[in-house]
């Protein structure tokens, strides 16, 4: 089953990061945002990736075309383009990455119909390429079987922007800063959709996907929410890669679900 990966956006919020290089290229603890997110799918088995690339997508297509020299020690013979020897192994053996030029302007309903020919299969996932969550993917996928409506979006509590004040009696009896809020969801990404949803999209580049294609699959009564309770955030804002990163230096980053990622990415090259 393929998960596709919206790639494609400016990232205009982020222009301390994004005027350099596209948004899922920003780093958390040394590694892509999109390295992430693709750990996610396939801490679940979900490793045959579809990246739909638009905004300097060329840094995307030489992150992945030097993959394994810039994570592998190796031996290179000098004047044979041919000999390069890797002596270790990285846990991304088995990933397999296709990368689809979507065009530099496509907004995202556009993005997804432009891979249409892509996608093999009955069923296939999709995200954003700014949003990480401790979800679990399995679980996703076995609700999206069991209602058998066209497509399911993932509802997710948003961080709050504020702190939170607990009180009591006037006195405050717990403070959480920028705790997640409990009321109402909104889209966190984390599709599962069936192909016929690409009959609800085309490929002029001003197909938003989150307005007429969801909006009608919505009213035709063929969009089901699975209901996130856990860790999600995006990566809109500056601040918010900072806060990641140090909830990475803390040992408290929920979306690493491993150990070994979380000392592989804070030893990361």
């Amino acid at each position: 089953m393929k998960v596709a990966i919206l790639c494609g956006g400016k990232g205009t919020r982020m222009r301390e990061e994004t005027e350099f290089r596209p948004k899922p290229m920003v780093e958390i603890g040394g590694r892509p945002l999109l390295w992430h997110i693709m750990n996610i799918y396939a801490y679940y088995g979900f490793k045959d990736f579809l990246i739909c690339l638009g905004y300097k997508g060329n840094m995307i297509k030489q992150y992945f075309l030097n993959y394994e020299a810039m994570n592998n020690d190796f031996t290179i013979q000098l004047g044979n383009r041919t000999s390069i020897q890797y002596h270790n192994n990285h846990n991304e053996a088995d990933w397999r990455v296709t990368l689809v030029d979507t065009g530099a302007e496509a907004q995202t309903g556009a993005r997804l119909k432009k891979i249409e020919s892509y996608i093999d299969s009955d069923t296939f996932m999709l995200t954003y390429g700014d949003g990480l969550s401790n979800i679990n993917i399995k679980s996703l996928f076995e609700y999206h079987k069991s209602h058998g409506k066209i497509g399911t979006v993932t509802g997710v509590h948003p961080p709050s922007r504020f702190g939170e004040l607990v009180m009591k009696d006037n006195r405050v009896e717990q403070f959480s800063e920028k705790p997640q809020t409990m009321k109402g969801l909104i889209n966190g990404g984390f599709f599962v959709l069936n192909r016929a949803f690409f009959d609800y999209l085309d490929d002029d580049d001003g197909c938003i996907l989150e307005k007429k294609p969801l909006e009608k699959l919505a009213a035709d009564g063929e969009l089901a929410v699975y209901s996130h309770e856990g860790f999600w955030q995006c990566v809109d804002t500056y601040r918010e890669l900072e806060v990641l990163n140090d909830m990475l230096k803390s040992s408290n980053a929920p979306w690493l679900f491993a150990e070994e990622r979380r000392m592989e990415v804070t030893n990361v090259r």
